[in-house]
Formats: C-alpha cells, structure tokens, sequence
C-alpha cells in the first residue's frame, strides 16, 4: 500500500454502500486512501476504485502476526486494517463504518485542535452539551445517565487549543447509543453544530466508539480492539484502555460535534442488549480496575501501558486468557513496525 497523509480504515461484510461512496469521494478529495477489511460474510472484491480491499485470503497473506489469530466473523479483524494504515507510515487515521456518511462540513483534523476544557469529574456524558434531549453515549452507565453533574458544562468557556491524539466526531440522525435508549426513547437525533468541541481531562471518563474517530500516531498502539468480549463491547472497552493511556501520555479526549450522518444498518435490538448486558453491569468496575493500575508515564508509554492493561482486565475477569496472545501478537506486529525505544524501569 502506498504511503498517505490520511488513511480511513473501516470493515464489512456488505458491497460499497452509498455512505461509503461517499466517503470514498471526501477522502479523495482530501488526498487520504480508504483501506477495507472484509471477513467471511460478504463480498470478495469491492468494487471502488479508490479503495484498497483485503478479503480473507489477502489478511491471511499480511505479515502481521496477528491475522492468523483472530477470529473470523468479528469486528476485531478491523485491527489489522489498523496494522496496514500504521505499516504505509501513515500521519493520521481515520475510522469509521459503513453506514456513516460524511457531512458537508467533514474534512481532516489536526492533532492539535480548538476545545473548550471541561471541568474535571469522573464521568463526563459529552452528548449534554450537544443537545437537550436525554441521551448518552453507548457504554455509559447507567448508575450515571440522571446525574445532572455529568451533563454540566459552561458553553461559554474560551476555546483553548490543545493536543489530542485521539478525537471522536458525533454523528447525527442515529447517533452511538445502547440498546436500552434505543428500546425505550429511541428517535433520530441532531446535535447542535454550533456547540464548540470539548476536551476532556485526565481523569474524566466518557465511552467512545469507532464510528467517526481520528488517531494519531502516538496513540496507534492503543488501537487494538479485543477479542474475546461481545460486537458491541469491543469499541467501547477498547475505548477505556486507550483513555487511560492516554491520560499517561499527558492528553485529555476531544469530541467534536457531528461530522458524519448514520444511516444505521439493520440491528435487532434486543439481540443488541443481550452483548451489552457485560457492559450495563461492569463498566463501572472496569474503569476502577483501570484507575487503579500504576502505568508508565511520558512519551513511548503507549503499547506497554496497553499490554499492562489487558492483563489487569484478563485478571480481573472481564477478558478470558485467551485474549492474551492476541495483544500480545498486536504489540509484536507493531514493534516490527516501529520498534519501541528502551523505557526506564
């Protein structure tokens, strides 16, 4: 693959949608390449010029470890999409599905951007600002939706322009929620787009997704999406881990409002609420479990923090053992990469 500025990574199982058309041209556009990974379900060849496709048998032949262990028939095969887009040397990455299409004001981002700070607490709903309506983000919990606290922010603060290796865009009309508000409050959504993007600090939790998220490439190795845990938890719990790096990193998330459209796929939603049962019951845990590790701080931290965590989580229970040669098999592939400089002790 070709080296680009930008390199969008997405998985499916479906032809090229409309929304993913769209993005094709949006990419081009911008000068970025769209890197496809596809598994067993779907097509064997995608049809988009501008689009680089790797089905089964092409992910079989990448000399990345990790392509033999995943599993078929799983989002998580996203991860060596990942590897790709970090492989071609690529300045920033791009995520999304297909079934989020590019609004008009979509164009790429940079590390360092303009956000308002927002008041550290634990738990931050970054939907509040955004909008009036009772809504949260997939993977909140639940304990915290009618805590006023965690929707409290002052739309007025300065825009301050900070570093953020990793920002997640809002999507409208269908925006990442659970299946629980989709089951009892479900309607379409639009956020308001004058609302300035928001940073948090460290220390301060809010679920992201992998809807319409930009990485960089210090926080590349905490892409890894896991495993062994359910469709609908894997992005989200991806996303704990990679906060809490994050914060060794010394940077704060950013969200931004709605950059994307989803003409969300069709889902079962309670087949959706049996995998996020996991999550409704132990996110809280799961963060302590994270808050309470002592990690390495400073730059170079990212990929042996991240290991340290999936072995807290695989101890803790949350994660089988057999998730462990996994990461293990993503930190390999990226140190053949981009080899790690020696951290202190």
């Amino acid at each position: 693959m070709n080296g680009s500025p930008l390199v969008c990574v997405l998985t499916t199982i479906q032809p090229p949608t409309a929304c993913v058309r769209r993005l094709s041209e949006v990419l081009r556009r911008a000068g970025g390449r769209l890197v496809v990974v596809g598994d067993r379900k779907g097509p064997q060849a995608f049809p988009l010029d501008s689009a680089e496709f790797f089905s089964l048998a092409d992910q079989q032949r990448l000399p990345f470890r990790l392509a033999s262990l995943l599993p078929v028939g799983h989002y998580a095969r996203k991860n060596l999409g990942y590897l790709i887009a970090a492989s071609s040397g690529a300045a920033s990455l791009y995520e999304t599905d297909d079934d989020n299409s590019p609004a008009d004001s979509w164009q790429p981002r940079s590390c360092r951007t303009l956000a308002q700070l927002v008041v550290p607490r634990p738990w931050m709903n970054v939907y509040g600002p955004f909008t009036d309506q009772l809504v949260w983000p997939r993977g909140f919990p639940l304990e915290q939706v009618t805590d006023p606290a965690t929707r409290e922010h002052d739309t007025s603060t300065a825009l301050c322009e900070v570093e953020a290796p990793i920002q997640q865009g809002l999507a409208d009309l269908a925006p990442d929620v659970d299946a629980v508000w989709r089951l009892v409050l479900g309607r379409e959504i639009s956020f308001d787009r004058s609302q300035p993007s928001l940073s948090l600090p460290p220390g301060t939790w809010c679920p992201f997704n992998s809807q319409s998220t930009w990485w960089w490439p210090e926080a590349y190795p905490l892409l890894y999406l896991p495993t062994h845990c359910s469709f609908r938890l894997t992005d989200i719990w991806r996303g704990f881990v990679a906060q809490r790096c994050l914060w060794e990193l010394g940077h704060g998330l950013v969200f931004h409002g709605p950059e994307v459209t989803q003409e969300r796929n069709p889902h079962n939603l309670l087949a959706d609420f049996r995998d996020e049962v996991a999550g409704y019951l132990h996110n809280g845990r799961l963060v302590r479990c994270l808050e309470g590790l002592a990690l390495r701080p400073g730059p170079g931290s990212a990929l042996d923090n991240l290991v340290r965590c999936y072995e807290a989580l695989i101890a803790g229970g949350f994660l089988p053992a057999e998730e462990r040669p996994l990461v293990r098999a993503w930190a390999g592939d990226l140190e053949a990469i981009a080899p790690r400089p020696a951290l202190a002790a």
